[in-house]
């Protein structure tokens, strides 16, 4: 099995054992350990991977971090755990002051769902105060898997590790600082939009009116972004099909139509964009090339192996309102309607979209 594969499996099993675990031991045994034994480590073996590694600090004598994976007989990654849904970031001070006491090149911080790795960029033998990366198992960003797979005991270069370290922490702190220009653009945002678009004196008051203008801009630069490649893609499956898909420059996205049809009518994009966000919310749970999609006159549903009695969601879309609904959890032949305004609204949904796919697995 390869290791994106694994990966999933591994989400799929932590998303169902989650809610039974309730201690710091719990995690370990039944989170921590399988994430590394996945990743090639023998956590049996005390010469490779170290439970309770003596790292003494200041005054503090017998200080212990959870786990130390060796090489050459020397500490190279420290693993501190929490117990699951606790906090990490309270607790990043305890992997610091054990990463200080050793000559560990890594230290990682895990609750058994998020990672959290960091290393000595800014200072040597000095853990920096942030992490370079973040990897979720049960939210996987798959730009993130080659380098999750960096530490893997078959890859692990350190030196190699460390040097892309660096590129992945400036490479998160700019999409943080792009997010929060989308959500919220700062004055000094606006001005330099505006030095690129408006020849007049860039005031307070002409930042304040251009603030709401460029948030609209970028969320339909985005959405623009987005639509062209789900026209592309459906140009390039109609092509493979033998179906011809006619897009008018004039024509608004959302009135773009699949000609492949299984029901009374075609798919619209929207609902297309609505079935690609539902495989991102499952793509760490199952192949999703299981997933399918089926619409009739009033609705489109998702399936699971093109199984109509494996219900994941139903899309409900009209100009004047949208909602999905999903099997009601003790009863499938009954739907729990959930409302929403635009097509990510159907991520707030996403614990009841993987309820329903994990029944199926």
């Amino acid at each position: 099995m390869d290791f994106i594969n694994e990966l999933r499996q591994f989400a799929t099993r932590a998303y169902q054992i989650k809610s039974a675990i309730t201690t710091e031991e719990g995690t370990k045994n039944s989170l921590v350990l399988p994430f590394f034994q996945m990743l090639g480590y023998d956590i049996f073996n005390p010469l490779e991977f170290v439970p309770e590694y003596a790292a003494d600090f200041g005054v503090k004598k017998d200080a212990r971090v959870d786990y130390a994976i060796m090489v050459d007989g020397n500490p190279i990654i420290l693993i501190e755990c929490k117990p699951y849904n606790e906090n990490l970031a309270k607790h990043k001070g305890q992997l610091f002051q054990y990463y200080a006491a050793t000559p560990a090149k890594f230290g990682i911080l895990t609750n058994g769902i998020t990672y959290k790795f960091f290393t000595d960029l800014n200072a040597p033998n000095k853990m920096d105060s942030e992490p370079f990366l973040i990897f979720d198992v049960l939210d996987i960003d798959e730009h993130l898997i080659p380098e999750l797979k960096r530490f893997a005991k078959q890859t692990l270069d350190i030196e190699a590790a460390f040097n892309a370290a660096s590129e992945l922490k400036y490479t998160r702190k700019i999409k943080d600082v792009l997010q929060t220009m989308r959500e919220e653009p700062s004055d000094n945002f606006v001005k330099y939009m505006l030095t690129e678009i408006y020849e007049g004196a860039k005031t307070q008051k002409v930042i304040d009116e251009f603030r709401e203008p460029i948030k609209q801009a970028f969320d339909q630069y985005i959405n623009d972004i987005i639509n062209e490649r789900l026209q592309s893609a459906i140009r390039s499956a109609s092509s493979a099909d033998n179906l011809i898909v006619e897009v008018s420059e004039n024509e608004p996205a959302e009135e773009i139509i699949e000609k492949q049809s299984y029901g009374d009518r075609d798919a619209t994009l929207e609902e297309l964009e609505a079935f690609a966000i539902v495989k991102s919310i499952l793509w760490n749970m199952c192949d999703v090339n299981r997933l399918s999609y089926k619409h009739t006159r009033d609705y489109t549903v998702v399936l699971f192996d093109n199984n109509s009695s494996k219900r994941i969601c139903r899309f409900w879309f009209d100009k004047k309102q949208k909602y999905i609904t999903t099997p009601h959890p003790d009863d499938s032949k009954k739907m729990v309607r959930h409302d929403i305004e635009k097509l990510n609204d159907i991520y707030k949904h996403s614990d009841f979209v993987k309820e329903v796919c994990s029944r199926y697995l």
